[in-house]
């Protein structure tokens, strides 16, 4: 297959607008999702909604990867298209699984499913028929400290929801003060952990595309741990005040 430029370029821009766009619109108001769903809102299991939104983005590039034949310098590609679906395999297949939290509003479940599956696409694509690796020391050194950076990210991101699930016991949605790891700095360290996550990638596979995914992650998520602090501050009278929302010691 060969690269469609025009839809990367235009996929990606649509990332980067939609993400500012979103981001504004936090800006009046939280959203719909997990505490701040409204009571009449339909829903569905928190296990099955956060499997069908957020597999789309594992199986489009699988389906990519395996009817793409070796490309030349195929290793720096695969490598980080493997790093883009491990994310999604431990959101589709582990998290999705163990998560004890509300039932998804239908209109996330849609709007994600549509979202994962063209930004799987668009990573996929990119990488498999776009990408062009040259095996330079600033090259290796880049892709090597991206996925460092990513493997960093996923690790808090994992320790932080283990931190939120054992919060509290199967079926009950009380809020808990949550403390341990990057929680001692941040109150949204899950969102802190994919954060980094994605800035790791963006900086291995220095693309468009890349950038536009990092982006949008922080347009979307990071406004969520801002609500999320004020709602804990709200909640409790002793929550810790040195902690930040989302960037240790400085937001």
């Amino acid at each position: 297959m060969e690269c469609r430029h025009a839809a990367v370029s235009s996929l990606s821009w649509v990332l980067v607008v939609g993400a500012a766009a979103y981001l504004l619109r936090q800006t009046r108001s939280c959203g719909e999702y997990g505490r701040y769903t409204k009571a009449d809102s339909r829903c569905w299991p928190a296990t099955l909604g956060w499997f069908l939104q957020e597999v789309p983005a594992f199986l489009v590039p699988l389906l990519l990867l395996l009817s793409t034949e070796e490309p030349e310098a195929g290793t720096g590609r695969r490598v980080l298209i493997w790093t883009f679906m491990l994310h999604y395999f431990y959101r589709s297949f582990v998290y999705s699984l163990l998560t004890r939290g509300r039932p998804v509003p239908l209109k996330i479940i849609f709007s994600s499913i549509v979202f994962c599956s063209l930004n799987g696409f668009l990573q996929g694509h990119y990488l498999l028929h776009c990408a062009q690796f040259q095996h330079t020391w600033l090259r290796n050194t880049r892709l090597f400290a991206g996925v460092l950076v990513f493997s960093i990210g996923l690790t808090i991101n994992i320790h932080s929801d283990h931190v939120l699930r054992n919060l509290r016991k199967p079926g009950e949605y009380v809020y808990k003060i949550p403390r341990g790891g990057m929680f001692e700095f941040v109150s949204g360290a899950n969102f802190f952990g994919e954060i980094t996550e994605w800035c790791g990638y963006a900086l291995a596979a220095w693309s468009l595309p890349a950038f536009a995914f990092a982006f949008f992650t922080i347009c979307s998520i990071g406004p969520r741990a801002y609500y999320h602090h004020r709602d804990y501050q709200q909640r409790f009278k002793d929550y810790p005040c040195s902690r930040k929302a989302i960037i240790p010691f400085i937001l």
